[in-house]
């Protein structure tokens, strides 16, 4: 029979549970792009399995099927890693982008199986890549914050996301605890407690926000305005800033921000954000830029006379500080790396 602080805690966990259910429905029946549908889903699906395998009472209640949960809660933090550059840096459906997912996966099945006395090891490691991945996760939150052309989106990143981030941390620095024998009595309801809250909070700021967190994602295949609206003086500062783009090839800048570009055309910034996301249809700075750079590329890369020219060069001459953002820039948009683009390019002779 369960005692009081027991029945809360289920009654904690089990409300966990009904939101995200909630968020799962919800993420996979939006218009959001593939990768924040599957990384969103996968996400809830592993913090489900988390709350029913993060303490005794809730394993008790499921029985026999605790070890699928408890496989299921392994790659959460993974998935927590793809839905943020999913969602916050509109990247697309990969197998990069979900590695992480399935390799915490494997490696927990395997630590599972793993001897008595190195079982503590393994699970140390699996909790400190979590802290890892959810560090880095954070940090792509902060680089790319200026440049998010989406208001609400922008103004939610901060403190829902820093606080999902910080609160794996914590339930890691736990579980890493437990594995050196640190221990204590409320640590279950505690736990339950934290999931209840962030699930109902995550399931809120979704149905809240969900057009601009989970609408369709525009492709930058094309640099040229589509919906000009009525506007006369929006159609006049697109064409401004189009110009200085295209003849200016302000592009090329290394590190070009989009406060630079504000103070050059002489706009606002928070209104330069708006035109390029409304007029121009991008969700971030970086695409917005990059669409040129890849642009450039596809015709450098295609051109027999730059076939001795090094990728690495052609990345530096369009802005890029390093040859891995590039290259994970073109993939992004064309699906091939720039190496495999140009191979296909200089044997068709019809670059796409």
């Amino acid at each position: 029979m369960w005692d009081g602080l027991t029945s809360l805690e289920i009654m904690l966990r089990g409300a966990a549970v009904g939101a995200l259910v909630a968020t799962a429905i919800v993420l996979g029946r939006s218009r959001a792009s593939p990768a924040v549908r599957l990384s969103g889903v996968l996400f809830a699906i592993a913090v489900i399995g988390y709350v029913f395998n993060s303490s005794a009472s809730s394993r008790a209640a499921v029985g026999d099927l605790h070890p699928l949960f408890r496989a299921l809660s392994y790659g959460g933090i993974g998935a927590f890693w793809a839905f943020v550059l999913a969602i916050f840096e509109d990247r697309r459906l990969s197998p990069g982008l979900l590695a992480p997912f399935v390799a915490l996966t494997v490696y927990g099945i395997a630590a599972s199986f793993a001897s008595a006395g190195s079982h503590g090891v393994w699970w140390i490691v699996h909790n400190a890549i979590e802290v890892g991945l959810a560090a880095h996760a954070l940090f792509v939150v902060y680089r790319s914050w200026r440049g998010d052309l989406v208001d609400a989106r922008r103004r939610l990143r901060g403190p829902f996301i820093a606080g999902v981030a910080l609160f794996a941390v914590v339930i890691s620095a736990f579980e890493i605890g437990e594995d050196l024998g640190v221990s204590a009595s409320w640590y279950p309801l505690a736990g339950a407690l934290g999931l209840a809250g962030f699930s109902l909070l995550g399931t809120f700021v979704l149905f809240e926000l969900r057009s601009a967190l989970l609408g369709a994602v525009i492709p930058p295949a094309s640099t040229v305005p589509k919906a000009i609206g009525p506007d006369a003086a929006d159609r006049l500062e697109i064409d401004r800033v189009t110009a200085l783009m295209d003849a200016g090839e302000v592009w090329r800048r290394e590190g070009l921000a989009i406060g630079t570009l504000a103070q050059e055309l002489s706009i606002p910034e928070h209104r330069l954000r708006r035109l390029i996301n409304d007029q121009l249809g991008y969700r971030n700075f970086a695409a917005f830029v990059n669409a040129r750079r890849i642009e450039a590329a596809k015709r450098v890369l295609a051109d027999p006379g730059e076939a001795r020219t090094t990728i690495a060069s052609i990345a530096f001459d369009l802005g890029f500080g390093s040859l891995g953002p590039f290259n994970r820039a073109f993939k992004e948009v064309t699906g091939e790396t720039p190496t495999e683009w140009r191979r296909r390019a200089m044997g068709s002779g019809e670059p796409s």
